[in-house]
């Protein structure tokens, strides 16, 4: 067998799985975009302790959430689709170029705005959503997840039980000065509204999940002081 003949033919089967490898990735684009959206729309609806089937999740998402706003670092509305918007390409950006997504939702008569935010844990990006009551000062729920933090310790954060610690808890104190929730090593007093149990052997992810609280929500407080004198 020729060297020219193993070259062509290697050539021709790597034309041939490109092609295949390009139009499943084409086909199958669609679903996976589907996917993210319905996974997306259940990150919402548990940051406001609403657990959502996938099977129903749309219904839901459309029944709760009755209005999404996209703000700036100054608390102004500005034009857009509140889904649409990318948090991991947003944070690239200045402070002052940032597009801001707030989702309000309405359940029992009872108005809760959701913000996205995202942050850095030890192997990689975390991210979550925080749902706040509409005094905009307590937190009605979260939801936290991960790209690549350690089983067991680190990716506890994406677990209900941990989650399940923010709710209740405050992110203004009582003079209406900025104090987002903490994420504490050991055992915190359960009447600290600031304050939540930390991850045993996690304390880095902690660490994150205390920064991303912190500076996310930050970006957002120009937006909820000015709904709180409306």
């Amino acid at each position: 067998m020729s060297n020219r003949y193993v070259f062509l033919y290697a050539s021709a089967m790597v034309i041939i799985v490109a092609v295949v490898l390009s139009g499943a990735a084409t086909l199958l684009r669609p679903l996976q975009e589907r996917n993210m959206r319905i996974e997306k729309m259940q990150n919402i609806l548990a940051a406001i302790n609403i657990p959502a089937p996938r099977g129903e999740v749309e219904d839901l998402f459309d029944r709760y959430v009755t209005n999404t706003k996209i703000v700036n670092h100054v608390g102004d509305e500005i034009e857009g689709d509140a889904f649409e918007v990318d948090l991991q390409d947003e944070i690239r950006k200045g402070v002052e170029d940032r597009r801001l997504p707030v989702y309000i939702a309405e359940v029992d008569g009872e108005i809760y705005y959701i913000v996205p935010l995202r942050g850095a844990g030890l192997w990689g990006p975390i991210w979550g959503y925080v749902g706040l009551e509409s005094d905009l000062v307590t937190v009605a729920g979260a939801n936290f997840d991960h790209a690549s933090e350690t089983p067991g310790l680190g990716a506890e954060i994406s677990e209900r039980g941990f989650e399940q610690q923010f709710a209740g808890k405050k992110i203004f104190d009582d003079e209406s000065n900025f104090r987002p929730v903490r994420v504490v090593k050991g055992r915190v007093d359960p009447d600290d509204p600031h304050a939540v149990d930390g991850i045993s052997g996690g304390t880095i992810t902690s660490n994150g999940v205390t920064n991303m609280l912190r500076d996310g929500l930050e970006l957002y407080k120009s937006y909820f002081e000015k709904l709180k004198t409306t």
